[in-house]
């Protein structure tokens, strides 16, 4: 078959894969567009049939409404506070325990290891009632420092970076670290963190993000006003068949802008990170 015939076949091919491409940016981009037009409307025009599908002008007079309904900032802070918290610390714990899982041989590793695989797999409700008990014995209900914990040992992060630094580590460097007289802590500083960044940016911001967005455990473990998070704060604006729509969807606006400033700041290790897994995995 000649170069200009395959080229006529691969044109066609090309052109439909481009129209998916295309398509699934189109669906994926609508739900924040639709939040953006919801937020900019009142209610009265959400419900207009056809709905309104352009920009209105009442975003700031939502924005007023969402403030003066919620602690809108104060619950931000808390938010912020907990998941940059969160987020060092499940760094710190996981890239240790995943150091120590991929190059250290220890009585039990295969167990252990199997045991997190397991724990994995396991939905996270099933935790809630442990955790909390826990937390009354500690006496942090009500307290941030109760949101905390339980996101510090994540199996999907020991995982994740166990798996990287299986394939992305040689031992031949970490043996010449130990003739140099590095014991555990000073290999995992000075070896394995620099070899672990990428996969380091990709689990912060995913663990940012589910610090943030956690809605279930601070609705069970907070019972101060003063000490929400943004998610249960925001929750307080549906009040059932009298919900502002158009004020919520400020508000999700909002609480979304900080997560758009996170990814914008860290996409490039977000991204290198998550193609490299996917390349070694």
């Amino acid at each position: 078959m000649s170069t200009a015939a395959k080229k006529r076949i691969r044109r066609p091919r090309g052109l439909v894969t481009h129209l998916l491409l295309a398509t699934a940016v189109l669906l994926s981009v609508f739900p924040f567009y639709w939040t953006i037009v919801m937020a900019t409307n009142t209610t009265r025009d959400i419900y207009h049939s056809p709905p309104k599908m352009t920009f209105g002008s009442h975003l700031l007079e939502n924005i007023r409404h969402v403030l003066n309904t919620v602690d809108f900032f104060g619950s931000m802070f808390n938010t912020v506070l907990v998941a940059i918290g969160t987020t060092l610390l499940v760094l710190l714990v996981d890239s240790l325990a995943a150091f120590a899982f991929a190059k250290f041989d220890f009585p039990g590793r295969k167990w252990l290891f199997g045991l997190l695989i397991g724990f994995f797999m396991l939905p996270l409700q099933l935790a809630i009632i442990p955790q909390y008990l826990i937390m009354v014995d500690f006496g942090w209900v009500g307290s941030l420092k109760a949101l905390v914990p339980p996101a510090l040992a994540n199996a999907f992060g020991i995982f994740w970076l166990r798996q990287y630094i299986s394939a992305g580590l040689p031992d031949e460097l970490l043996d010449a670290a130990r003739m140099d007289g590095c014991g555990f802590l000073r290999q995992y500083w000075h070896v394995a963190i620099p070899t672990m960044r990428p996969a380091l940016s990709f689990l912060g911001i995913f663990a940012f993000v589910g610090a943030w967005n956690d809605y279930i455990w601070p609705l069970i473990v907070l019972n101060n006003p003063d000490k929400l998070t943004l998610q249960v704060a925001l929750a307080q604006l549906n009040i059932g068949h009298g919900t502002d729509y158009s004020m919520v969807m400020a508000a999700v606006l909002m609480a979304s802008a900080p997560l758009v400033l996170v990814f914008a700041l860290f996409a490039r290790g977000f991204i290198a990170g998550a193609t490299e897994g996917a390349v070694r995995g």
